[in-house]
């Protein structure tokens, strides 16, 4: 177990949940054939796992935060391994002393009973599908993930832990009416798509615009139409003619050729350059074609358009429900202008990231008749 003598309560809480979330779709995994499937972690390793991995995000190794990655998998079971000779004890104070040498993205401390108890036997990059593994994001700040099952190397989010907050993502969230294919992405859970999936660069657009801290806002609208532009106070400050297509040639290309690492990499460098827009004062706009043809965007409502003044506001988490808000108590100036946009612009899509780490997808919801505003920010921890 932990070196510390203390106790984190919500480990106890929400190991019992995650188990059974593991349990269902590792057997409904290997029901469909998938091979090989990760081992699934009883309660007490859930609990250890997470009581460990808290206390080790309080401490400081020379005045660094740990950021680590762990992941329930036995030695024999990966490739790309770096197995220690002796293994660690799963406790605060071993984790936070080896956090330096794993704090990359995509490496992860593999953790497995031996001797009798949950020990770190070394670090590997090879992760089998729906194995358990937990992030330290922040201090204080957990997040349980299961990878996607492909080899693009991406995770599907399970739980946030913050603090005494617990959230479980609802993985029936992507089976409501009117639910964006972005969000159902983000979800995507256990459906045969999410197995072998092209990667979702709305997606990757999501995380990086959050990443980067400034705040932004992406408009996503028809290719085929430029009725968006009644929504646009001109001149735009940044109109590109012709529009920014390096985006829509990779997704051409990875059609033809299939994926390899240097598509990938080419698509993360033109992602992170669109992002990166974002972060100017206005609106990034993009087509569903993945054509870049302005930032910088001043929104204005539509000619002969009512004001926005409700929203339906949800957000995929176990136990939350939905409620009908103004605009307002969502956020600022760039969540108001993003409802607005999509009340007068029903077939766009707008995605909103704050600097405070918040992440809303405003989307027209037709059973609704209303701006639907999904928050998405557990999902892309």
């Amino acid at each position: 177990m932990t070196d510390s003598r203390r106790f984190y309560p919500a480990a106890r809480l929400v190991a019992p949940r995650i188990h059974a979330h593991f349990a269902n779709h590792i057997e409904a995994a290997r029901e469909r054939g998938v091979h090989p499937v990760a081992p699934l972690p009883d309660v007490a390793d859930i609990e250890a796992l997470v009581d460990s991995a808290f206390w080790a995000s309080l401490r400081r190794e020379e005045n660094y935060i740990p950021k680590i990655s762990l992941v329930f998998v036995p030695p024999g079971d990966t490739t790309q391994t770096l197995r220690f000779e002796h293994s660690l004890p799963l406790g605060a104070t071993a984790l936070t002393r080896v956090s330096p040498a794993v704090e990359r993205a995509g490496i992860h401390l593999g953790v497995w009973p031996l001797e009798g108890e949950l020990r770190v036997w070394g670090a590997t990059r090879a992760v089998p599908p729906l194995a358990f593994v937990l992030e330290v994001a922040a201090p204080g700040l957990l997040v349980v993930k299961h990878h996607r099952g492909d080899d693009t190397g991406k995770f599907i989010n399970v739980a946030v832990l913050e603090g005494d907050q617990v959230k479980i993502v609802d993985e029936l969230a992507s089976s409501l009416p009117d639910c964006p294919g972005l969000l159902a992405s983000l979800v995507g859970f256990d459906t045969p798509a999410s197995w072998a999936e092209t990667p979702n660069v709305l997606v990757q657009l999501a995380v990086s615009m959050r990443a980067h801290g400034r705040g932004g806002l992406l408009l996503v609208v028809p290719a085929d139409s430029a009725r968006w532009r009644d929504s646009i106070m001109h001149p735009v400050a940044y109109g590109l003619e012709p529009p920014f297509t390096r985006l829509r040639d990779l997704m051409a290309q990875q059609e033809r050729q299939g994926l390899d690492w240097q598509w990938r990499e080419a698509v993360d460098r033109v992602v992170d350059s669109i992002a990166g827009l974002t972060a100017v004062d206005g609106a990034a706009v993009m087509t569903d074609r993945h054509e870049l043809v302005a930032f910088g965007a001043k929104i204005v409502r539509r000619r002969g358009g009512q004001q926005v003044e409700r929203v339906a506001s949800t957000e995929p988490i176990e136990g939350t429900s939905a409620a009908v808000v103004s605009p307002s108590q969502l956020g600022g100036t760039r969540h108001l202008s993003a409802a607005q946009f999509v009340q007068d612009q029903k077939e766009g899509l707008a995605l909103v990231a704050s600097q405070d780490g918040r992440f809303t997808i405003f989307a027209w919801s037709p059973c609704e008749s209303l701006v639907h505003a999904h928050r998405v920010d557990a999902l892309l921890l």
